[in-house]
């Protein structure tokens, strides 16, 4: 079976997913931004509602994944905040100046998320070494990676997906993201042998007001991104055969 992770970052994506068969979800903030740590308003809404399993984003800001030690200790604190809403885990990463993983700072999160389930981010296709990434993340103990392959898609990065497969050999859930959707889908866990794959399926909707007057201007108000059920169901029906 394949597990389908979809990220969201507002409460009618949550229904969306949940209705279009998302086996789990993962809850950011900000998703134009690459996802960041979500709003306790939010998480209160979604554990509220949510019919599966939750994994939330711990990213203190956009841009790279060098961290300073108090950015370390905003993560550290909504990994605890994680833990008082009830959800089922978290999702971070971390590197250092020379895009390595780093290993002290990923400890630190570890330790703090101990009982929730922990994925590792594409902070991962930052690193020059997927082979060296992979080995650090099997000796911290964390569950899953999420990735692209090191590459612009998941598509692309087939080939690195499948040595990652090869040599974490079920002792990490490498989960295919980037540029997943139903024409591809398929083709990519044939020939990675991935068990899960991540995509947000997001699209434009209209604004609901009725009269925005002179925001009209402001893109923000025109165009809402939200959870596609199209995009999800499609890609939820294409890997049932697997």
């Amino acid at each position: 079976m394949i597990n389908l992770e979809v990220c969201i970052d507002n409460i009618e994506s949550l229904f969306t997913a949940q209705q279009a068969g998302a086996d789990r979800i993962e809850l950011c903030g900000a998703l134009a931004l690459g996802g960041l740590s979500p709003s306790s308003g939010l998480i209160t809404q979604v554990m509220k509602h949510a019919s599966v399993p939750v994994n939330v984003m711990v990213r203190p800001r956009d841009g790279d994944f060098l961290y300073s030690s108090h950015e370390v200790e905003m993560m550290l604190h909504e990994i605890h905040t994680a833990k008082k809403y009830g959800m089922h885990g978290v999702v971070f990463g971390a590197l250092d100046k020379q895009a390595k993983i780093d290993v002290d700072i990923l400890k630190s999160l570890m330790r703090a998320a101990e009982g929730l389930s922990v994925t590792f981010h594409r902070a991962i296709d930052c690193c020059e070494d997927a082979h060296l990434a992979i080995d650090t993340l099997l000796s911290v103990g964390c569950d899953r990676v999420l990735t692209s392959g090191l590459a612009s898609n998941a598509e692309l990065g087939a080939d690195c997906l499948k040595s990652m497969v090869s040599q974490s050999q079920g002792r990490l859930i490498i989960m295919a993201g980037a540029g997943i959707n139903a024409n591809n889908v398929a083709g990519i866990i044939k020939d990675t042998g991935v068990s899960e794959v991540h995509l947000s399926g997001k699209v434009s909707r209209a604004s609901q007001m009725e009269n925005i007057l002179n925001c009209g201007y402001l893109p923000e108000f025109m165009k809402i991104s939200v959870t596609s059920a199209d995009k999800i169901s499609t890609v939820k029906q294409a890997i049932q055969g697997f």
